[in-house]
């Protein structure tokens, strides 16, 4: 055997070996790579089972809260009840005033019997929530000449006899161990037999304010707070922003001190909200007399947290800003000025504006700097304005899970049903605004 022989010999068993190495290391490459294929999808559907264990979980602890269960009475707006004036006829103003606990009592006894003794008359009159007799004043308040007629209404039932209803308390325990006695079960299978009790749309959640009363509680008092603490934030929040991100951006001198406040806004980003409320408890509060537990002072404390985040954001969308419209407009004789507001923030507002919306979504979930300052206040009236006392969707889920009622179980698991719809319509309102202005540029 030559040397050229021998030579190629050793070179095809040496290509070989290296082929059949390579061969070994490629299918190891693509083991390896499809297990992690398989690790990233399997985590993926790990969240979303975990994700939709937690929604499942609260949507079935919250459908209730959407359904009120009512009590059918046929009452008579009795003068007698009723506060008159000089002709026999009372005012609207006296019937907005006026007690209607008596006509509802009258309402039951006439339909359920006499009730004998004190103790039986509290029994009869608690199958009824204490919210009925504002059913009644607003039917009166709207048509005074109901005074001295009879109608038929569905009046909302109490907390305890709602829960029984709707499944969620047992009554086959013990009587020490349930709300209702034997005599209210015995009247509430009555009514059920008549078809006297009925489950509704409990429009009362929608449309009222918090309440001690677990079947009266309502979230669009804490709406309307959340909403005015929101706008506040973003007036306050979003120029101050997009402001401080455009002069660090475009014209700050890159130097020592610009690099310190880079860090320090990276830095206040990551700092616990909680002390956002120290700091407005101490400052604004304490110092600037804000008007406590109010939607501007929650905002101002909000803006302080959400300005980081947005300036963050605003500060990447700038920087996504490819240089050719710079220079585009430089070479057209455009000022540095001109150059930002007509070439760079057009082209960068999609992404200042997701990331803005996406800070509010954020601060629309805080709760623990405003319990800091005092917006965890009992307010059962709806804020007319950015200096009334309010509360906010947080604050007020926080309130229900506090409470010892039960009927609030499933009050708290409403809130958040509510509270995540609006955070998903924040994100998707991001998203599309994202995708109209890409667009339209």
């Amino acid at each position: 055997m030559t040397d050229a022989t021998a030579n190629g010999a050793a070179a095809g068993a040496h290509e070989r070996y290296r082929s059949a190495r390579f061969r070994r290391r490629l299918r190891r490459r693509h083991a390896w790579g499809a297990v992690l294929r398989l690790a990233g999808i399997g985590a993926i559907v790990v969240a979303l089972g975990m994700l939709g264990v937690l929604l499942v979980s609260i949507g079935l602890r919250g459908y209730t809260a959407f359904q009120q269960v009512q009590i059918r009475l046929e009452v008579h707006f009795d003068p007698a009840d009723l506060p008159a004036e000089d002709d026999g006829r009372p005012t609207a103003e006296a019937l907005a005033d006026a007690d209607y606990t008596p006509i509802i009592r009258d309402a039951l006894q006439a339909r359920l019997g006499e009730a004998e003794g004190v103790v039986a008359a509290r029994e009869m009159g608690a199958l009824v929530s204490n919210g009925a007799q504002y059913t009644l004043r607003r039917m009166a308040g709207d048509d005074p000449d109901l005074v001295g007629e009879r109608r038929t209404v569905w009046l909302a039932a109490s907390g305890d006899i709602d829960m029984v209803v709707k499944g969620i308390v047992p009554v086959d325990v013990q009587l020490d161990e349930r709300q209702l006695s034997d005599r209210q079960l015995a009247w509430l299978e009555e009514l059920r037999d008549a078809g006297d009790i009925r489950t509704a749309f409990n429009t009362d959640f929608f449309t009222g304010t918090t309440s001690r009363e677990p079947e009266l509680a309502g979230i669009w008092g804490a709406f309307v707070g959340s909403m005015l603490t929101l706008a506040v934030t973003l007036i306050l929040a979003f120029p101050v922003s997009v402001l401080a991100a455009v002069y660090l951006e475009e014209f700050a001198p890159k130097n020592r001190w610009t690099e310190m406040i880079e860090i320090n806004i990276n830095n206040l980003a990551a700092v616990p909200s909680i002390i956002f409320g120290l700091l407005g408890l101490a400052v604004f509060l304490n110092v600037f007399d804000l008007p406590r537990s109010s939607p501007l002072a929650g905002g101002v404390v909000l803006a302080l947290m959400t300005l980081p985040i947005v300036i963050i954001s605003a500060r990447s969308a700038l920087r996504s800003v490819p240089p050719a419209y710079r220079e585009a407009a430089r070479q057209l004789g455009a000022s540095p000025q001109q150059v930002v507001a007509y070439s760079v923030l057009p082209v960068a507002m999609p992404g200042i504006l997701t990331g803005t919306i996406i800070g509010m979504a954020q601060a629309l979930g805080e709760t623990a700097p405003l319990l800091l300052m005092g917006m965890v206040a009992f307010v059962n009236d709806v804020p007319n304005g950015f200096t009334d006392a309010a509360t906010v969707l947080p604050v007020q889920i926080y309130l229900w899970a506090e409470s010892a009622e039960r009927g609030f179980v499933e009050k708290t698991a409403a809130g958040i049903l509510v509270l995540l719809a609006v955070l998903v319509t924040m994100n998707a309102a991001a998203i599309y605004l994202r995708q109209r202005l890409q667009k339209r540029g």
